[in-house]
């Protein structure tokens, strides 16, 4: 799954840190999402959408082998 959670981060300013701690979760769990090492759960997903007043859609997007 691709996404644009730094370049999200990046717009409003944000580090790691302080996006983990807006949503509960590690600042390491933040660098996995970025990184393409994990996949959020959707509960999650949407936190980080809400957070930045935007739609799941525009965060994350499936890649086509998918």
């Amino acid at each position: 799954m691709k996404n644009t959670v730094n370049v999200q981060r990046a717009i409003h300013k944000m580090t790691q840190a302080d996006l983990s701690e807006a949503i509960g979760v590690s600042r390491q769990t933040i660098n996995s999402i970025e990184k393409n090492r994990y996949v959020p759960s959707t509960l999650l997903a949407l936190k980080i959408a809400r957070l930045f007043k935007v739609a799941v859609e525009d965060i994350f997007e499936l890649d086509e082998k998918e």
